[in-house]
């Protein structure tokens, strides 16, 4: 299977896999989920769309260096909108914990803390797809192809938080703090490891000084 298609599939696959569960969530809320269905769904097109116009540059090679540093943007753009997101629906759920005075409230103010230092890290990112193309030679199909599934993976970790956290804002909203706490500490890793792999993603899309 060529790289193109290769990338066809991954990109495909994500799609898929987003809409799944957004159809689990719309099963549980009625007609609220087919809200958060339609939000969700068109932030996955734009993701896909971006992910396939770079999936484009990289195969095809009939943009611009320009172009591609516009791609970056969009999609840290993407990134920084669903940390935004992420961020007003935990606020809910923090003022849910102090009412209803959970021991472990710092847990919650935490994850408040790591989401802003990620999303400003996201924010202000001075390196993407433009610092690969300032790269002296020729880069490989294989690196190519490491450069697409870096952000696929990227993109799928910042979508199982989203989908974690609105698990916690149901449990919240039924008062199952005893699920929820557990939950709490599994949000603050995968916060963790978001920040991590965007620290690697900047040091892996630095231009090479030759």
């Amino acid at each position: 299977m060529s790289f193109l298609d290769k990338a066809k599939k991954k990109v495909g696959d994500f799609a898929d896999a987003a809409k799944d569960a957004v159809k689990g969530t719309d099963e549980k809320t009625g007609n609220a989920g087919d809200e958060t269905s339609k939000s969700t769904i068109d932030k996955v097109k734009s993701k896909q769309g971006i992910l396939s116009k770079i999936q484009d540059f990289f195969t095809l090679g009939y943009s611009t260096k320009e172009d591609l540093r516009e791609l970056d943007k969009k999609l840290r753009d993407n990134y920084y909108s669903d940390f935004k997101s992420m961020r007003h629906k935990w606020e809910e759920i923090y003022l849910e914990a102090l009412n209803a005075k959970e021991s472990n409230k710092d847990d919650y103010k935490k994850v408040i803390q790591v989401m802003d230092r990620v999303a400003e890290k996201i924010n202000r990112a001075d390196y993407g797809y433009a610092g690969l193309m300032d790269r002296k030679g020729h880069m490989r199909e294989d690196e190519l192809a490491r450069v697409f599934d870096y952000d696929k993976t990227l993109g799928d970790q910042v979508d199982g938080l989203e989908v974690a956290i609105e698990e916690i804002y149901g449990l919240a909203e039924a008062e199952n703090w005893s699920e929820t706490r557990t939950k709490v500490r599994g949000v603050k890793i995968s916060l963790l490891n978001i920040e991590k792999k965007w620290d690697e993603r900047e040091r892996e899309f630095r231009p090479l000084e030759v």
